[in-house]
C-alpha cells in the first residue's frame, strides 16, 4: 500500500515535491518521480509521483514509477493484486517477461496486455494511474468496491493555457501544489449534514471528485470520460441449493480468499474484535499460519465511558475468542487525549472524522509497532446483511398493511414519546426505537433512507442561514442514493439496500475511514469479505439465507459454527465506534462550547446560532440524541480551520 500523485501541467516537477510531502506518511519505505517529455506544443508534461510502503518484493526492484520494458507505459500503483503470481503465468505465455517479482510489473503487463479491460482479470484493492507515451492518454482506475480512495481535480483552461489535472490518493496532495482554490462545497455540504458523509463522486471541496469505486477515468486531449468497469448482479439468484451447500460454499470461499489475502513479505496479523468477522478472519488465517501464532489487535472501552453508549466492551469477547486460536493477543485500551487527536485525525481524514476513526486510528499505530499488515473483518454487515437497520426494514414492512392516515400519527406519537439520550441500561433500546418510529411509516426507499439520516430536510432547513437555504434548495441529498435504487428496482427488497451500502455507506464511510486512518500510522489493511469472490457468492445467494426471520448474517453465522464457539456466533451484534456520547458530556465539553459557541456559528456564516444551540442543549439534557450531530458540527468546524480558513 502506498501514496500516489500526479499532475498534467506546465512544469510539473514544481509541484509533485510538495504533493509527495503531504502523503510521506503513506509510505516511508521510498520515494519516486517520472516526468515525460513534452505532451503538446504549450509545452504541458505529465508527472507522477509515489510514497512507497514496501509489502511484496521489497527490494529496491518495486521503486515505482514503473515504466514498462519498451517504455510505453507508465505506472504509479497504490494497492495489492492478491492474484498477480497466477496473472504473471498467464502473461508469460503471451510473452511478456519480467524483471522483479512485484504485482506492479504484473500489473503494467496486464495493461500493456489488455489496456483497461485488464481489470476483471485482477483480484485486489487498488487505485492506480497509467500513462500511454503512445496514445497521449492518462487513465486512472480504482478497485470494484472502492478500498482504496482516489481524488482529482481537472482545472479548465484560461487566459490561453490549456488545462491541467491533478489526481492523488489524498485531498492534500492536490491542495498542496496551490492550484485550486480552498472553498467548502456546498451540495457536498448538504449530503455530509445528511449522512456524516458524501456520496461519490462530491467532496466537500469544491473542484474536487472522488473517482468512484469500479470506474475508470480517462484523460485524452482535454476530455475527460469516466466509465464503470464492474457491478454487482442480483440477477441470478441460486434458490435450489440447500442451506447446507451455501454454508460450505461460505466457508470455502473465505478460506481461500483470507489465504489469497495473506501473501506479504512482511509481518501480517488481524484486527480482532470478538465479532463473528474478525473472529472468522483470525480462525482462517490459522489454517494458512504454519504453526505460526497470528498478532491480533483488540480495542477495549473503559466502563464509565460506557453509561451513554451503545457500544458493548469488545475485550472480553475477544479474550473468549483468543483462547481457542491462541493468537499473539494485545489489548488497547481507548484513553486518548481525545481533544488534541481530533484536529490529527481530521488533516489525516481530510474531512470531518466521525467517531470510529479514533480507535481505528488508535488501535492501527498500536498494530505498527509489530506489523506492516493487518486483515480486517470490515465488510462482513453489507455482504451477508448484518446491519440492524436491514432488520428494521423488515419489521416496519409489516405495518405497511396499515393505513397511512394511521400509521403516520401513531408512529410520530411513539418518536415524541420516546426520549432520546438518558444514560442506563435501557440507552441503546430507547434510542434505537425512536429512530424506526422515526421512518418506519414512510415508502420502502425512504424509509431506508431515513434509518441513515441524521439532519433531515426539515432539520437542515431550521438550522441553515438564509444564504446557504437559497443556495441548497433545489439540492437532493438522496440523489445518488436513488439512482442506484433504481439500478436494482426488480431485485428482491433485502438486496436492493446491499446495493445502495455496497455503492454508498461502505466506500464513502467505512472504506475511507479505514484507508485514512491505518494510512496515519502507515499501515495496511486488507478486507477478505470484501474480495471479490466473497461478494460474488453473497449475491448469489436466496435473500432469506442472509436475513432469517430475526436472525441476521444467518447463513454466515451458521457455517461459522463450524469454527468459533457458539456464543460468539450468535451474539448480540457491536459497532466499532468510540464513546462520544460520554466524551461530549466529558474531555469534549469545552471543545463543543469553542468550536459551537454563538461567535464561531455566526462568524462562519453557514447556520444560525441559537439552533445550533438548541441542538447542543436538547442532547446535553437527555432529551434528544443529538450526540452524532453534535460531534459532527463540530469536526466541520475544525476542518474548516484545517484546510478552509
Amino acid at each position: 500500500m502506498c501514496g500516489i500523485a500526479g499532475i498534467v501541467a506546465a512544469e510539473p516537477e514544481s509541484f509533485i515535491g510538495p504533493m509527495l510531502a503531504t502523503i510521506e506518511h503513506r509510505g516511508r519505505d521510498d520515494e519516486g518521480v517520472w516526468t515525460s517529455q513534452p505532451m503538446d506544443d504549450t509545452g504541458r508534461r505529465v508527472c507522477f509521483g509515489h510514497r512507497r510502503l514496501a509489502i511484496i518484493d521489497t527490494s529496491s526492484a518495486g521503486h515505482q514509477p514503473m515504466l514498462s520494458a519498451d517504455g510505453r507505459y507508465v505506472i504509479t500503483f497504490n494497492g495489492e493484486i492478491y492474484n498477480y503470481r497466477e496473472l504473471r503465468e498467464e502473461l508469460k505465455s503471451k510473452g511478456h517477461q519480467f524483471r522483479t517479482d512485484t504485482d506492479t510489473e504484473v500489473l503494467l503487463a496486464a495493461f500493456a496486455q489488455w489496456g483497461a479491460d485488464c481489470l476483471p482479470h485482477l483480484n485486489g484493492m487498488f487505485a492506480f494511474a497509467v500513462w500511454d507515451n503512445q496514445e497521449r492518454t492518462l487513465t486512472l482506475a480504482r478497485d470494484h468496491v472502492g478500498i482504496k480512495p482516489l481524488y482529482y481535480a481537472h482545472l479548465p483552461s484560461k487566459n490561453g493555457s490549456r488545462s491541467s489535472f491533478i489526481f492523488a490518493s489524498e485531498v492534500k496532495a492536490i491542495l498542496a501544489t496551490g492550484l485550486i482554490e480552498r472553498a467548502l462545497d456546498i451540495e457536498g455540504l448538504h449530503q455530509f449534514l445528511t449522512f456524516l458523509w458524501v456520496p461519490d463522486p462530491n467532496t466537500l471541496f469544491r473542484g474536487i471528485k472522488t473517482l468512484p469505486p469500479a470506474h475508470t477515468l480517462t484523460l485524452r486531449d482535454d476530455e475527460i470520460a469516466v466509465n464503470e468497469w464492474w457491478d454487482v448482479s442480483f440477477d441470478e439468484i441460486e434458490a435450489g441449493r440447500g442451506e447446507t451447500w451455501w454454508q460450505e460454499r461460505v466457508l470455502e470461499t473465505l478460506d481461500r480468499v483470507v489465504h489469497m489475502e495473506m501473501v506479504a513479505d512482511v509481518p501480517l496479523g488481524s484486527f480482532l474484535s470478538g465479532g463473528i468477522d474478525s473472529s472468522s478472519i483470525v480462525a482462517m488465517m490459522k489454517n494458512h499460519s504454519n504453526g505460526r501464532r497470528i498478532a491480533t489487535y483488540t480495542v477495549g472501552i473503559e466502563s464509565d465511558d460506557l453509561r451513554y453508549d451503545i457500544i458493548p466492551d469488545d475485550v472480553s469477547w475477544a479474550r473468549q475468542v483468543n483462547q481457542p486460536l491462541d493468537t499473539d493477543y494485545h489489548e488497547i485500551m481507548l484513553r486518548p487525549a481525545v481533544a488534541e487527536l481530533l484536529p490529527k485525525l481530521v488533516y489525516h481524514m481530510d474531512e470531518p472524522a466521525i467517531d470510529m476513526a479514533i480507535p481505528s486510528y488508535l488501535v492501527s499505530r498500536a498494530a505498527r509497532e509489530t506489523l506492516t499488515v493487518m486483515l480486517s473483518g470490515m465488510g462482513g454487515d453489507e455482504v451477508f446483511a448484518g446491519y440492524p437497520r436491514q432488520l428494521a426494514m423488515k419489521i416496519a414492512g409489516a405495518f405497511d398493511p396499515v393505513p397511512q392516515l394511521l400509521r403516520r400519527p401513531l408512529m410520530k406519537t411513539l418518536e415524541r414519546a420516546l426520549p432520546g439520550g438518558l444514560p442506563g441500561k435501557l440507552t441503546g433500546p430507547l434510542r434505537n426505537a425512536k429512530k424506526f418510529a422515526r421512518s418506519a411509516a414512510l415508502e420502502f426507499e425512504d424509509r431506508y433512507l431515513g434509518y441513515g439520516t441524521y439532519f433531515t430536510d426539515l432539520a437542515k432547513l431550521k438550522i441553515y442561514t438564509d444564504d446557504l437555504r437559497a443556495g441548497t434548495h433545489e439540492l437532493d441529498a438522496y440523489a445518488a442514493h436513488r439512482r442506484y435504487f433504481a439500478r436494482v428496482q426488480n431485485a428482491a427488497p433485502l438486496n436492493r439496500l446491499l446495493y445502495v451500502d455496497l455503492k454508498t455507506f461502505l466506500p464513502c464511510l467505512n472504506l475511507i475511514t479505514t484507508d485514512k486512518t491505518s494510512m496515519a500510522a502507515n499501515l495496511e489493511v486488507r478486507v477478505p469479505f470484501l474480495n471479490r469472490e466473497m461478494i460474488e457468492l453473497a449475491a448469489h445467494m436466496p435473500p432469506g439465507l442472509k436475513l432469517h426471520g430475526f436472525k441476521r448474517k444467518y447463513a454466515l453465522k451458521r457455517a461459522l459454527e463450524k469454527l468459533l464457539p457458539h456464543d460468539v456466533v450468535w451474539r448480540k451484534k457491536a459497532g466499532f465506534g468510540a464513546p462520544i456520547r460520554s466524551w461530549l458530556r466529558g474531555p469534549l465539553r469545552p471543545l463543543v462550547d469553542d468550536l459551537l459557541s454563538e461567535e464561531t456559528v455566526k462568524r462562519r456564516g453557514l447556520f444560525r446560532p441559537s439552533e445550533v444551540r438548541r441542538i447542543v442543549n436538547a442532547n446535553l439534557s437527555g432529551r434528544e440524541d443529538y450526540n452524532l450531530q453534535v460531534f459532527q458540527l463540530m469536526n466541520l468546524e475544525l476542518w474548516q480551520r484545517q484546510f478552509i480558513d
